[in-house]
């Protein structure tokens, strides 16, 4: 159902619920992602794979679903041949298949456009590490041309996430300044500090005076690691937080897997929401039935 209401305003009503990992649900539905588009591959090779996955969200209970485009980019798309005019095209089907799902859902539903960090781009970790040796304006005029291709498209807020470092973090806003849209700033952290070891605390003021920024906190994360950086956020900004963290499996990149136990408990979200979080929902390995669980705590569904 398309939404009567701007995101800030539904917000400032009440915690909303986001969706999951869009890439394990894609696997789920027997996609092969071993490739360095990851998910955004299925932007020209199999959309239907896509706008399939957001829909298992929106029947889950998710009210704000977030965008195949985390690691499509020009840069990207460019490697396999596809043209800058085709690149954008893909880039805005990618809000037009989140907003088909969005529109069929029962209840008001939000799209969300992905902007992945420059690490994604470049497949090899690095989002996870930050400092890419570029300065604050070389890595906004990276983000910049996607961040237009996707505000044409018109969703309803812009997700800027999984931000391993306040550079990023800087050139980014910077990137999406113009567009108009509304902004959530997200970043992935690990024992209280961003990706590349900053203060936590720091990172989150850098952004507590812009009024574009609507929803600031983490994702990608450790569940435990999202305790501690919903309250600090909070505190912080004054801002609604935004937390999404990952299942706690660990990922073996040598084995080419997952391993360990599932921590995400949709209970914790009862914290997160006391602790000022309203836009609440899952990453890396968080499906539709921990959304569903995560909607009947939150009072989503």
């Amino acid at each position: 159902m398309r939404p009567v209401r701007g995101l800030a305003a539904a917000l400032a009503e009440g915690p909303l619920v986001l969706d999951g990992g869009l890439s394990n649900q894609l696997e789920a539905q027997g996609c092969d992602l071993s490739d360095d588009l990851w998910s955004a591959r299925l932007l020209a090779d199999g959309p239907e794979q896509i706008e399939a996955a957001h829909a298992a969200y929106a029947r889950a209970g998710a009210q704000v679903l977030i965008t195949s485009s985390y690691q499509a980019t020009f840069e990207g798309f460019a490697r396999r041949g596809v043209s800058r005019a085709g690149a954008a095209a893909l880039l805005a089907r990618s809000v037009e298949l989140a907003r088909t799902a969005a529109d069929a859902a029962r209840e008001e539903a939000w799209v969300a456009a992905s902007v992945g960090p420059y690490g994604a781009m470049l497949a090899d970790g690095s989002e996870y590490r930050g400092r890419y040796g570029l300065t604050v304006r070389e890595l906004a005029d990276f983000h910049r041309p996607r961040i237009q291709a996707l505000a044409a498209a018109r969703p309803d807020v812009l997700a800027l996430e999984t931000v391993p470092d306040t550079d990023e973090a800087r050139a980014l806003l910077a990137a999406a300044r113009d567009t108009g849209l509304p902004l959530w700033l997200s970043y992935t952290v690990a024992r209280g500090h961003t990706r590349a070891g900053q203060d936590l605390a720091g990172a989150f003021a850098l952004a507590a005076g812009n009024d574009q920024v609507i929803a600031l906190g983490v994702n990608c994360c450790d569940p435990a690691d999202a305790d501690r950086a919903v309250e600090l956020a909070a505190r912080e900004t004054g801002k609604p937080v935004v937390v999404y963290p990952n299942s706690g499996e660990r990922w073996d990149a040598a084995a080419g897997r997952w391993h360990g136990r599932t921590t995400f408990d949709p209970a914790r979200a009862r914290g997160w929401q006391a602790a000022g979080a309203r836009l609440i929902g899952g990453c890396c390995r968080v499906g539709p039935e921990r959304v569903a669980a995560l909607a009947e705590v939150i009072g989503g569904r």
